[in-house]
């Protein structure tokens, strides 16, 4: 029996998003088009792998049983083709979002295979990314895509790889330092402070706003050490990191909780003309996701920007880690 990769592709994705239009979206195929070739490799198996009901989709045993091997297979494929196409042209993966150390997240999935050509590049913000994809001078870029009040330019594609759970930061000195936890409201009588303009800043400008919070924004980021140096030296003063990034042992890093603020990286790049290496780097992401939960979202615990609630994790990058639910308010 010989699969045809495109429909095992076209089952991956399906089992991932648990919804066939999502799936076909991400495959860049109509939704009719995606049910034909999971309706083509059930006939070629002879069982059914969804359990089809209503609106509702669902892996049958029969599913959950191929699902591992079909990713492996993917991946199996992936890695034939790069083989065969690479030239010695790395693939240029631009990375914004500098203070939140994006490079941190790179290098976790890197880690996992170095053997993958990547060349990790710093640009301003993700416009700077944008043009450059447009005009070919990049591969794909890595942060935060949904910093855009409307959609992509035609011909660019993303998917959300991670969502970070984020923390309070602070000097030794400030009153909340001590805390074990915090909750979003408990910064109320305090200043959110972020070196840059609130303009740029649409997570922390939404977060602000949500919670009825006062921020003080502007100056210039000259990165992390500078900003943990405000920090120290200003009591009144905290801001948001993401809980990974390593803070000195005199900067207070306080978990935020009901709700965890959850801050969205993503990646983007050409839909066509795509670098040989780059469904790899992808295959990597989610299976760094599965892992790592790092698409783990609980609509209950954790906090998104309303106009991120349609991009939470339905399995673009790995399994749903939830019912999909509206976030609170």
């Amino acid at each position: 029996m010989d699969l045809d990769l495109a429909q095992v592709r076209a089952f991956v994705a399906t089992a991932e998003q648990l919804h066939f239009g999502r799936a076909a979206g991400e495959l860049f195929l109509t939704q009719q088009a995606l049910s034909k070739r999971v309706a083509r490799l059930e006939d070629v198996l002879g069982v059914r792998l969804f359990d089809r009901t209503g609106h509702s989709v669902r892996l049958t045993a029969a599913g959950e049983r191929f699902l591992e091997p079909a990713r492996r297979a993917l991946a199996a494929a992936d890695d034939a083709i790069v083989a065969a196409r690479r030239d010695d042209r790395p693939l240029r993966l631009d990375v914004w979002g500098h203070l939140f150390d994006p490079m941190r997240t790179i290098r976790r999935v890197v880690a996992r295979r170095p053997d993958l050509p990547i060349e990790p590049n710093l640009k301003r913000g993700l416009s700077e990314v944008v043009t450059a994809l447009r005009r070919g001078d990049g591969d794909a870029g890595f942060g935060r895509v949904h910093a855009l009040d409307e959609p992509l330019p035609d011909g660019l594609a993303h998917r959300l790889v991670r969502l970070a759970p984020m923390v309070a930061v602070m000097g030794e000195a400030h009153p909340l330092a001590g805390a074990a936890a915090l909750r979003p409201a408990d910064l109320a009588g305090t200043t959110v402070w972020f070196p840059a303009e609130i303009g740029k800043l649409d997570f922390l400008d939404r977060f602000l706003a949500e919670f009825g919070l006062s921020g003080e924004f502007g100056g210039v980021n000259l990165g992390l050490d500078y900003f943990l140096d405000h920090l120290r030296e200003e009591p009144g003063h905290v801001s948001l990191l993401p809980a990974d990034v390593a803070v000195p042992a005199d900067v207070r890093s306080v978990p935020l909780t009901d709700p965890v603020p959850l801050y969205s990286w993503s990646l983007i790049w050409r839909a066509r003309e795509q670098h040989p290496v780059l469904r790899a780097l992808l295959a990597e992401f989610a299976a760094a996701a599965r892992e790592h939960g790092w698409l783990d979202y609980d609509p209950a615990a954790h906090w998104l920007p309303a106009t991120e609630l349609d991009a939470r994790p339905t399995g673009a990058a790995g399994r749903p880690a939830s019912t999909p639910r509206r976030a609170r308010p």
